[in-house]
């Protein structure tokens, strides 16, 4: 299911091509980043066409310099045919398919800067195999953005989406809160029924388990899919509240969630053959805001806006401690040492947005000895051909609180050295999972592999 919602994640950007000018603007790039491509709604049963809005930015890569303001060109000509152009504000048309928007300067220290919000509906008598390109040209100053496009096409069908809820941020372990967002069809065709699924990370808790939901618990927390039985016409819109419990244990929390026109098929993926148990509380029974009639359909226009994470994080603690080891052995000998992380708790920790390890812990070789093998989390960054003297040992992303994780590193005992030791002990600074930020004690990372001590 997630390749399918995030299947349609949009982007587009396109290197410079930097004319002639100072020296200093040679060693800039300038950019336009826009949607490669977009699906349009063609006209509904009653003639009329839901929008769309292509956000167009400008950016440039040496934040160093300063960029003079610009001007962006569109060129619509390919679609006019089938589509209605609205200009925004900062545009001048220049012809009946051609527009020329102004963009401020981007001082030193900024890197990009919006152009334009380019406004799109399908004509009344469009076809609905239409397609064609926007295409788009920059200019600032003495940098000239090499040309870029978006591929715009017309559907038929429902378009579900959801909005963005807003991040909390210092939530207290043992309170509750909730999660809100807006659900609405922005299509042309309605939808029968639809399949929400959510999933709370770990330390949260959900309050309620409908009956209309089946329920999954997890390594990293609980997801439900539910089955929402009311049409969903063009233009209707829910509003979707999640009761969430605060665990004691929670820390660095996700939720997600998504929508999607419901199908026998979409479900079993959703299912992903994994067994799933029925709420036995209340239905869930969202009603649309407002009301329309429209034909039912079942394939989704545009999954880009299907599926939202929020973040959720709470006020709390884990004490990491780290414990090395004593080994033994005679010259020729290969001896394993262990380096075991554990979590003291009481949160877990998780980073469950950007993949990072909840700990990293480098690795030499105690005196007298050489690491022969080390396990699949552990990596050097030595060039190859170069000596090993460092390994860096990672632990999962996640570790639950009372958790711990212990890394084996083989070492082959070269010479008679009593006593040898080496220091182990966390990177407490990663700027993607910070130890230091959650940890109240960091004298307790510290340890030691020691031979024939």
């Amino acid at each position: 299911m997630k390749h399918r919602l995030l299947g349609a994640a949009l982007a587009g950007c396109a290197l410079a091509a930097v004319g002639a000018g100072p020296v200093h603007a040679l060693s800039d790039q300038l950019w336009i980043s826009v949607p490669s491509e977009t699906v349009l709604p063609g006209p509904d049963a009653n003639g009329g066409a839901s929008e769309r809005s292509l956000a167009v930015r400008v950016t440039h890569d040496n934040t160093e310099n300063e960029v003079a303001a610009g001007r962006l060109t569109v060129d619509a000509s390919e679609v006019t045919s089938f589509a209605r152009v609205t200009w925004p504000a900062n545009c001048v048309p220049e012809s009946a398919v051609k527009a020329v928007c102004d963009f401020p300067a981007m001082p030193a220290g900024t890197d990009s800067v919006a152009a334009g919000r380019i406004t799109l509906s399908a004509l009344a008598d469009a076809d609905l195999g239409a397609s064609g390109y926007l295409r788009y040209t920059a200019v600032a100053g003495e940098l000239t953005a090499y040309p870029v496009e978006t591929r715009i096409s017309l559907g038929n069908g429902p378009d579900l989406g959801l909005s963005q809820a807003q991040d909390q941020r210092d939530l207290r372990p043992g309170s509750s809160t909730q999660v809100r967002a807006t659900v609405g069809n922005n299509g042309n065709r309605a939808v029968d029924r639809t399949l929400l699924w959510v999933n709370a990370s770990y330390g949260l808790r959900f309050k309620e388990r409908y009956s209309n939901c089946e329920y999954r618990r997890h390594e990293t927390g609980e997801s439900a899919l539910c089955v929402l039985d009311e049409a969903v016409a063009p233009g209707d819109r829910y509003q979707l509240a999640t009761g969430l419990r605060v665990g004691r244990n929670a820390l660095y929390e996700r939720f997600d969630h998504s929508v999607l026109p419901y199908s026998d098929k979409a479900l079993e993926e959703a299912r992903g053959g994994e067994t799933w148990t029925r709420g036995t509380g209340a239905e869930l029974d969202l009603r649309p805001v407002v009301a329309a009639q429209a034909v039912a359909g079942e394939d989704d226009l545009d999954l880009s806006d299907n599926y939202r994470a929020v973040i959720l994080d709470a006020k709390n603690t884990a004490d990491l401690k780290l414990t090395g080891s004593r080994v033994r052995g005679a010259v020729g000998d290969t001896v394993t040492a262990a380096v075991t992380v554990h979590n003291k708790g009481p949160a877990w920790v998780a980073s469950l947005g950007a993949g990072a390890a909840v700990a990293t812990v480098p690795i030499q070789a105690p005196e007298g000895t050489t690491i022969v093998g080390v396990p699949d989390e552990c990596s050097t960054s030595s060039e190859e051909g170069e000596p090993v003297t460092t390994y860096f040992c990672r632990t999962p992303i996640y570790l639950h609180d009372g958790a711990s994780h212990t890394m084996e590193v083989r070492l082959r005992i070269d010479e008679a050295v009593r006593g040898a030791r080496t220091t182990v002990e966390t990177l407490n600074d990663d700027p993607e999972l910070s130890i230091r930020e959650f940890d109240p004690n960091l004298r307790n990372n510290r340890s030691e592999i020691v031979v024939n001590g």
